[in-house]
């Protein structure tokens, strides 16, 4: 493994970013977690991928953060009575403050998570909106063409994919149906359970079958 390729895979250091990944290896299936993970490293490359600098443009923390809490609302811990993207968002926001993280940034990444499902929407919210969401994006592998086979093949074999996009869409629709109140109309968790309940594999699930890295 190339220095380059170690440097990629390198996760933050700080306290809260170390508090942020024991709660989500916590309260996470491997699967999520490892997802989140991966989106985050994704998430890096694609800053470096459009000259967005660590620190200038946006801070590393808030983006691990954002993207490691991303899928929150799919572990027991998030599970409340809203639209999984709120849930997560809400608790993640708790888990900051409770680590002295300031109102501003509690709410940045706060909008980052809710909005990370939201197409056109997220990209015009900030630099941590959009860079949260095209990490996301990239770990169903769309748009990959600038991270390398080499890079690509390390953050799988760090961060196995562990069928991914079926675990996800496995929870979102337990919960949807535990608690309709969770996929109102129009909204992914909505499509998702419309989908499942038809015996169809949904689109999620076929864009990552289609996309570089499998589900």
């Amino acid at each position: 493994m190339t220095s380059e390729t170690t440097a990629t895979l390198a996760l933050p250091q700080t306290p809260l970013a170390q508090g942020v990944l024991a709660l989500t290896l916590r309260v996470e299936s491997p699967a999520v977690a490892n997802h989140s993970i991966r989106s985050f490293v994704f998430a890096k490359l694609f800053a470096e991928h459009i000259q967005a600098k660590s620190g200038a443009d946006y801070d590393p923390d808030l983006l691990f953060a954002a993207c490691v809490l991303h899928d929150i609302g799919l572990s027991e811990a998030g599970n409340r009575n809203h639209r999984f993207e709120v849930d997560g968002a809400d608790k993640a926001a708790e888990f900051l403050t409770e680590q002295g993280l300031g109102a501003a940034a509690v709410d940045s990444v706060w909008e980052a998570i809710a909005l990370h499902t939201s197409q056109h929407i997220a990209d015009r919210r900030g630099t941590l909106c959009m860079l949260t969401k095209n990490g996301i994006s990239l770990d169903f592998g769309k748009d990959t063409e600038f991270i390398s086979d080499e890079v690509g093949a390390a953050v799988h074999a760090q961060y196995p994919r562990h069928s991914m996009a079926t675990s996800l869409v496995d929870i979102i629709v337990e919960q949807a149906t535990a608690r309709p109140d969770k996929a109102p109309p129009f909204s992914p968790a909505f499509a998702l359970l419309l989908e499942r309940k038809i015996g169809q594999r949904t689109l999620l699930e076929q864009a990552a079958d289609h996309g570089r890295w499998g589900n």
